[in-house]
C-alpha cells in the first residue's frame, strides 16, 4: 500500500519560515521523481517544486529563490523548506510520487493527503 504522509504545515507570520516533510512508503523511492504541489481555494492545483530522482530541482517562479526541495533517500522523504512566506504562499500543499522503471519509464502517480500552509498577520 502506498502511502504519502506530509507533515509541517501551520499557520506563519509573513516573512517566516516552515519546513514540510513528506514521508513515503510502499514506492521505490529512490526511482521516483518527487514534487510539492499547492492548490489555494478557487484555484487550480499548481506545481511548486519537483526534485528528479537524479537531484534535479525545478520550482515555480512565483517561489524560486526562496523555497527549496530536498530529498534524503535513506529516510524515503522529501522536504520543502519555506523561507520568506507571503500570504499568496497560503494554499495546501501535497506531496506528489511519480513512480519511474530503472529505465526511467513511467509507472504510476501519487499524491498526499495535503497539508494547510496558512501565511497572515
Amino acid at each position: 500500500q502506498v502511502q504519502l504522509v506530509e507533515s509541517g504545515g501551520g499557520l506563519v507570520q509573513p516573512g517566516g519560515s516552515l519546513r514540510l516533510s513528506c514521508a513515503a512508503s510502499g514506492i521505490i523511492f529512490s526511482r521516483s521523481n518527487m514534487g510539492w504541489y499547492r492548490q489555494a481555494p478557487g484555484k487550480q492545483r499548481e506545481m511548486v517544486a519537483i526534485i528528479t530522482s537524479g537531484g534535479s530541482t525545478n520550482y515555480a517562479d512565483s517561489v524560486k529563490g526562496r523555497f527549496t526541495i530536498s530529498r534524503d533517500n535513506a529516510k524515503n522523504t522529501v522536504y520543502l523548506q519555506m523561507n520568506m512566506l507571503k500570504p499568496q504562499d497560503t494554499a495546501v500543499y501535497y506531496c506528489n510520487a511519480d513512480v519511474r522503471t530503472q529505465y526511467g519509464a513511467p509507472v504510476n502517480i501519487f499524491w498526499g493527503q495535503g497539508t494547510q500552509v496558512t501565511v497572515s498577520s
